[in-house]
């Protein structure tokens, strides 16, 4: 039997899909002869698979229990299934969680579409491949390096993925229903869309001042703007020589802190220091780590990190005394090896809490052990402690402990400074009383502070902070969306695109339009070429003066990339067509075309409005699945679907003696005879009458007023890409049976 896995096309769906509402990977894959051999006949894969992936059991697949995925292996299932389930727990080892996956057969014998979430377009194909060839191994009883593989795909996840900071902030946006938009291969994200977006960089927001990062970066200059507003801080000043800076600890008074004035993250800070040999040495290793260096009093007690955002403390997380015990053998050395880095927490990733101790990297605790009459290679006697940092990591939460005292002294310096989100480091005996009492002191402010600390503490417990970062940039209330349209379908979408587009611009709102004719900003049209695309989509939604978005969408172009935004506050369909061109796609007839274009209305918000054609039954039969209201247009108001839908209440617009009516249940309210409007007068295509009613119906929908609909249709031009003026933006036209003669774009 020749066994072998082909991949025919692998494609990114980056928006909503006919499979699901989130970013996918879909592989059309061509099993071969394996089409003949389910999983129960082939020996021994069950075994390999579960010993190489033991996570597997954890899938319940359509089963629906833990164990699910492993029965339909046993009892019997195709390879494009296997395949399917190998790259869900890759891309789980990778730290891609996900569990969405399926595999479909297609209308050719042995070719499979599968599909698997994706949180990243790169890894998840890497997964995809790593899987195949996985899967062939053990189909084929051949070796296969597990770890080395899992090793590769979770590097290349490290590479290419938000960090886990920026990370928290994305995941939190999401429980809230707020888009994301990467904007750049690292941690710069767009949380919503247009004019109400904001943006992050890791914890920095576009409400950070420049001004206040540089003041931040400042140490001696946020000191005196700190103890200018009352601010306990240690005393102390900046110097530019080793004998400056011995000069100034003898004026602040022994111990004293020799730090750089611009370095984060504690690097080249040394305390407790009573000599001045070794204020003269620490003024050299500081300078190594900034552009200047301060020296100020020593105050005593821990390090304690507090995270501001807004004006109020979310977060607190304290530093531990680094030492090790002499076993009367070992070096010390060896000793932070086998006591300090052995620890699990420890890691040079950005997962783990606590960071190795190197020693030869770290001036500071050379110092500490040079005090202590030590050097690295130095034997201690058996139960000796050698103290290596007098401050250690900032891993351990006491967010419960911090006093209203000292949150509100951390949150007054971060509004001196003029920061959002600050980490502001204190020291202190004990964070549960106030600074006053103990002689505590606020040290630094940060500006683009680390959450880890938090997330992910070496003790207590992980602390929302992605949540109050999003809470800060969208309080409750505030919406992150803009009024989003999107038009399906086959019959003269483009032309109804740009219609609601022009009446949305009249009625005063900056608004944006991507459609086959080109991509439009309000009337001026900067792109002539085919914009009915993802690309093009997220161009509209990264613009911020834009107050609306208006998106043509195909069903090739759902079936190759998926929509441009996750949900709409409109979507209109106009008819159900099957076309030549979506064959490639393995579509063949018009309930096929159905279940791709209802993808338009199952991404209508639940506020919102789908507007469907009521002349077309498959159009109808998307009313159930959409969870806002539904607006039906139709030339014939006595059609079924119109007629039941009024009946129960609903909205629809149609023809009643040449005459435009708007309908809601029993209430009928005409708006302008047909014929009025040139689009729409005898010798134009029948299906305008269509566009005009699509037109009215959508206006409708969103709330624009009746006048600026007819004077929105009186003055468009489906034949011409940009609209006339028709003087102000927000003419206020009234209603009328004859209107004006459209004036030249």
């Amino acid at each position: 039997m020749g066994k072998n896995i082909e991949f025919l096309r692998v494609t990114y769906l980056r928006g909503p899909n006919i499979w699901t509402y989130r970013p996918i990977i879909e592989a059309w894959v061509d099993i071969g002869d394996l089409e003949d051999h389910p999983s129960n006949t082939l020996p021994g894969l069950y075994e390999r698979l579960t010993a190489w992936l033991p996570g597997l059991v954890e899938h319940r697949c359509g089963v629906g229990e833990r164990g699910g995925f492993l029965q339909r292996l046993r009892e019997g299932t195709w390879t494009a299934h296997i395949l399917e389930h190998v790259t869900l727990e890759l891309q789980n080892l990778a730290a891609q969680r996900t569990g969405f996956g399926k595999a479909r057969s297609t209308s050719v014998r042995g070719v499979y579409k599968l599909v698997v979430r994706s949180r990243q377009e790169d890894v998840t194909r890497a997964c995809l491949e790593a899987g195949r060839r996985l899967l062939l191994a053990a189909i084929e009883d051949t070796p296969f390096d597990i770890a080395a593989t899992v090793a590769e795909l979770r590097a290349l996840a490290d590479k290419h993925c938000l960090g886990p900071s920026t990370a928290s902030i994305v995941d939190a946006a999401a429980e809230r229903r707020i888009p994301s938009i990467r904007l750049t291969e690292g941690n710069l994200v767009q949380l919503g869309y247009g004019a109400r977006s904001r943006r992050i960089w890791t914890a920095e927001s576009d409400r950070t001042s420049a001004i206040a990062e540089g003041i931040a970066s400042d140490k001696d200059l946020t000191k005196r703007l700190l103890a200018s507003c009352g601010v306990p801080i240690p005393e102390g000043r900046a110097v530019d020589s080793a004998a400056d800076a011995w000069a100034a600890a003898e004026s602040v008074g022994l111990p004293v802190v020799v730090k750089p004035t611009d370095a984060n993250h504690g690097r080249g800070v040394f305390t407790d220091l009573n000599t001045r040999p070794e204020v003269e040495r620490a003024f050299a290793a500081a300078l190594e780590e900034g552009s200047g260096v301060m020296v100020e009093r020593f105050v005593r007690g821990n390090a304690h990190r507090l995270l501001v955002v807004g004006n109020r403390v979310v977060a607190a997380t304290r530093g531990k005394m680094v030492a090790v015990v002499g076993d009367g053998r070992s070096t010390i050395a060896d000793l932070v090896e086998s006591q300090v880095n052995s620890d699990p927490r420890c890691g040079v990733e950005e997962e783990f809490p606590l960071e190795p101790l190197v020693l030869s990297k770290e001036p500071i605790a050379l110092l500490e052990l040079e005090r202590q009459g030590y050097t690295p290679q130095s034997v201690p006697p058996a139960g000796q402690q050698v103290l290596l940092k007098r401050q250690g990591d900032l891993a351990y939460d006491e967010t419960d402990d911090a006093h209203p005292d000292v949150a509100a002294a951390a949150t007054l310096a971060a509004r001196v400074v003029g920061l959002d989100i600050a980490g502001i480091d204190l020291v202190a005996e004990d964070i549960s009383r106030p600074l006053d009492a103990q002689r505590g002191a606020i040290v630094e402010v940060n500006a683009g502070p680390g959450l880890l600390m938090h997330l992910k503490p070496a003790e207590g417990k992980p602390r929302p902070v992605g949540e109050a970062i999003v809470e800060h940039l969208f309080p409750e209330g505030e919406s992150a969306r803009i009024p989003i349209v999107g038009v399906a379908g086959s019959k003269a979408t483009p032309a109804l695109a740009r219609l609601i587009a022009w009446m949305i611009h009249l009625s005063g709102k900056h608004v944006g339009l991507a459609c086959r004719d080109g991509l439009f900003l309000d009337r001026r049209q900067v792109e002539k070429a085919d914009s009915a695309t993802w690309t093009a989509g997220q161009r509209l939604l990264v613009n911020r003066v834009l107050e609306a978005a208006v998106f043509e969408n195909g069903a090739k172009s759902i079936l190759s990339e998926g929509l441009a935004y996750d949900r709409c506050q409109l979507g209109v369909v106009t008819d159900v067509t099957y076309g030549e061109e979506l064959a490639e796609y393995y579509i063949h007839e018009p309930d096929q075309v159905f279940n791709v274009l209802r993808t338009q209305v199952d991404v209508v918000l639940p506020d919102g409005v789908a507007v469907l054609n009521a002349d077309d039954p498959l159009v109808v039969d998307m009313a159930p699945l959409c969870d806002g209201e539904v607006v039906f247009y139709g030339r014939d108001g006595e059609c079924p679907a119109i007629t039941e839908h009024r009946r129960r209440g609903g909205r629809a617009v149609y023809l009643r003696d040449g005459e435009i009516a708007l309908v809601k249940g029993d209430d009928e309210t005409p708006l302008a005879e047909l014929a009025a409007f040139a689009l729409a007068q005898p010798g134009q295509p029948s299906d305008r009458a269509d566009l005009v009613l699509a037109g009215v119906a959508a206006g409708w929908a969103l709330g624009i007023a009746p006048e600026i609909i007819t004077a929105g249709l009186a003055t468009f031009d489906p034949l011409q890409p940009t609209q006339a003026s028709v003087g102000a933006r927000a003419p206020g036209a009234k209603t009328h049976k004859s209107p004006a003669t459209p004036t030249a774009a």
